[in-house]
């Protein structure tokens, strides 16, 4: 991708905002009667949304950017001008969608109107009758701005349309169907080219594409959109990081909790879910005549797990975690493959402890929650620390020491960090934690959250050292967030090939001849008694077809075996990158790869 760094954000941007108005001067070019509505710049591109007297598709899109083309080479400069209400509902008074944003204004307001100007922008001789066409210019558009000075600004093959998507007028799906465009701008075509590579190595990454291929799991609209099923490879890949998981977790002082799929009604009014996150919950189900709702969210359960018995400042800290599956609903056009789902595994865990403790506890979640991440292979990690938001519940005296804490903890670590100003949630401060994958792409996973009101709201209490009843502190924290999105970053992180100790399948046996075979089922033999994950190639296809299948699925060590190999008890190792390790006894290459899994190597 290119570097971003070199260029400033605002160079950028006003080349992008600028690109898009072109590509709307050239679709009501090539379109006559075209409607136009917004065009901003947005990350790595831009946009315009348009009502277009005919649907288009991806055909349409190189005879759009020749005509965007033509319009950069002939040098039209950008000019702002203000004109007031009155006049700017003149101009615009064939474009309803300008009309409409027009007359949310104050009839007093100046309105900014930024005009291409030129010659050789249209037919010679003439204006283009346009977008709030005036007789001085060749096409305007309703805008803050700002934009470059003159095209000649722009570098014709520094741009390009990607593709077309449909978009409701304002968000808002009672409202017109609009065709939206897309496309990316660049100061140059070495950053554009970078920038296209790096789309198509995102595409061969994309965990849809890649959890296909490697039979991990599948999703089944019919019979329920945004439900993940996990297939055996994907299956083994969950055990192993779940049984990590788990290790983890009770050598670092917590234990593992199991609660129910589903619960009273007052469990999430009593929360406060109810009022504040009822668009994201299910409908209730009547049982016995009283409401159930199946869970959103596990916090409640081990709140009531928390007051089955009176606690003492002897107990605190607990750290309760649990693999909890959880259902929210999500409309369906913003479901996407593992990353956005209806029903999830969350990796959650909460921890009650009294004031005093708060700050060793945080510092040791975060530390915990860091070495989770570098086991895995991310090591560019990133904390956004999110204070009190307008309205909130709790003591500022809880809200002050709680960020302090949440500070201290992150500078202790050596962490870069932002303030999100008021980004918290109204129940508590808090941190997130993005990594960063293999092609720089930033992922919010780990949230640590203070919460100051389901004690209160719960009336959980402790008895402290002096006999009164007090409020323990909670914290909620989502480590991997969920394992369904956990995942979905993995796979695009690897690319599909994975480390041992995370491969669905970490070895193939390959004999070179089908005379070979039974000494291929030995060598296999041998390796699945210790419970390693190996398959053998056993069929007629020829040795580099069979090498490629094992290639093509990542598998990450082919034990290729022949006479030699079968004289001598030993199997000859390719790497899934085409290197090649010594020849080794079957003993001891289980031995080897014991010690991959074992140590959650990253290499081979």
């Amino acid at each position: 991708m290119p570097d971003l760094n070199k260029n400033t954000a605002g160079r950028l941007e006003l080349i992008r905002h600028s690109v898009s108005h072109v590509m709307a001067q050239a679709v009501t070019r090539l379109f006559p009667g075209a409607k136009v509505a917004i065009g901003p710049s947005i990350e790595n591109g831009f946009y315009y949304d348009f009502l277009l007297p005919r649907a288009i598709s991806s055909e349409d899109l190189p005879v759009i950017e020749e005509e965007m083309k033509r319009i950069i080479e002939s040098k039209q400069d950008f000019v702002r001008i203000e004109i007031p209400k009155e006049e700017a509902l003149r101009r615009f008074s064939d474009e309803p969608f300008k009309i409409e944003l027009i007359n949310e204004l104050s009839d007093d307001e100046v309105i900014s109107v930024y005009e291409n100007r030129g010659t050789g922008a249209g037919p010679a001789g003439s204006s283009e009758h346009s977008t709030g066409h005036s007789d001085d210019c060749l096409w305007a558009d309703l805008c803050r701005g700002p934009h470059v000075n003159n095209t000649r600004e722009i570098h014709s093959g520094a741009f390009k349309l990607q593709n077309i998507a449909g978009a409701y007028w304002r968000g808002d799906e009672k409202r017109p169907m609009l065709t939206r465009i897309y496309g990316t701008a660049w100061e140059n075509p070495k950053d554009l080219k970078a920038y296209l590579a790096f789309l198509e190595e995102i595409e061969k990454r994309d965990h849809r594409r890649v959890g296909k291929e490697l039979d991990l799991y599948s999703t089944h609209e019919e019979a329920g959109a945004g439900l993940i099923y996990w297939h055996p490879n994907g299956g083994r890949m969950r055990v192993a990081v779940e049984d990590f998981w788990r290790s983890a977790h009770y050598r670092n002082g917590y234990e593992i909790l199991y609660t129910p799929h589903l619960g009273k009604s007052w469990l999430w009014e009593t929360s406060g879910h109810l009022g504040f996150y009822r668009a994201g919950m299910y409908s209730p189900m009547e049982i016995d005549n009283q409401d159930y709702i199946i869970k959103p969210m596990n916090c409640p359960f081990h709140i009531m797990i928390y007051k089955s018995k009176q606690r003492s400042y002897r107990d605190l800290p607990l750290r309760w975690a649990e693999l909890g599956t959880v259902y929210r609903y999500e409309r369906s056009g913003v479901l996407h493959g593992l990353l956005r789902v209806r029903g999830f595994t969350q990796d959650d865990a909460h921890l009650f402890c009294t004031p005093e403790q708060m700050e060793a506890e945080i510092l040791e979640v975060l530390r915990f929650s860091l070495w989770i991440w570098k086991a895995f292979g991310f090591k560019e990690i990133k904390a956004y620390l999110a204070d009190k938001p307008a309205e909130s519940v709790g003591e500022q005296s809880r809200w002050d020491a709680a960020l302090e804490s949440l500070r201290k903890a992150v500078e202790t670590e050596g962490l870069a960090y932002e303030l999100d100003k008021g980004g918290g949630a109204f129940y508590g401060p808090k941190i997130d934690l993005k990594i960063k994958d293999a092609l720089g792409r930033e992922w919010q996973m780990t949230t640590i959250q203070f919460d100051f009101n389901e004690p209160e709201r719960f009336d959980m209490t402790f008895v402290d050292a002096d006999g009164q009843h007090k409020r323990p502190y909670m914290i909620h924290r989502a480590l991997l967030g969920s394992l369904e999105r956990f995942f979905g970053v993995l796979i695009e992180h690897f690319g599909g090939a994975f480390p041992p100790w995370i491969a669905p399948e970490q070895a193939a046996v390959i004999p070179v001849a089908e005379s070979f075979n039974d000494y291929a089922k030995k060598v296999l033999t041998e390796l699945k008694r210790r419970d390693l994950f190996v398959s053998a190639e056993l069929d007629d296809s020829r040795l580099n077809a069979k090498i490629r299948e094992c290639q093509n699925r990542k598998i990450p060590y082919m034990l290729v075996v022949g006479q030699r190999e079968a004289d001598e008890g030993t199997v000859s190792i390719r790497l899934r990158d085409g290197r090649q390790l010594d020849p080794m006894k079957i003993e001891d290459f289980a031995l080897y790869l014991e010690e991959k899994i074992k140590s959650r190597s990253l290499d081979l």
